[in-house]
């Protein structure tokens, strides 16, 4: 597990705009918690690697909200 990443934390894009919500990590991947207007209402998975850093209670993304969301992955 990425260190500081912890359940609820908020996913944050480069911009500062709102990804998600951290539900857990999984192998290489955060699972955004689907009760999440953000997430659309779906489990979304976003790789560690576009993890920037863990500041201030949230995970901050080395891209922005709009290209995290372009290229998340939908969990079936």
């Amino acid at each position: 597990m990425h260190p500081g990443i912890r359940e609820h934390m908020e996913v944050v894009g480069s911009d500062g705009g709102h990804v998600g919500r951290v539900d857990h990590v999984i192998g290489q991947d955060i699972e955004l918690a689907k009760l999440d207007l953000g997430g659309g209402l779906k489990h979304h998975l976003i790789p560690l690697s576009w993890v920037d850093q863990v500041a201030d209670e949230k995970v901050h993304l080395n891209l922005t909200k709009d290209a995290a969301k372009a290229a998340w992955r939908e969990k079936h």
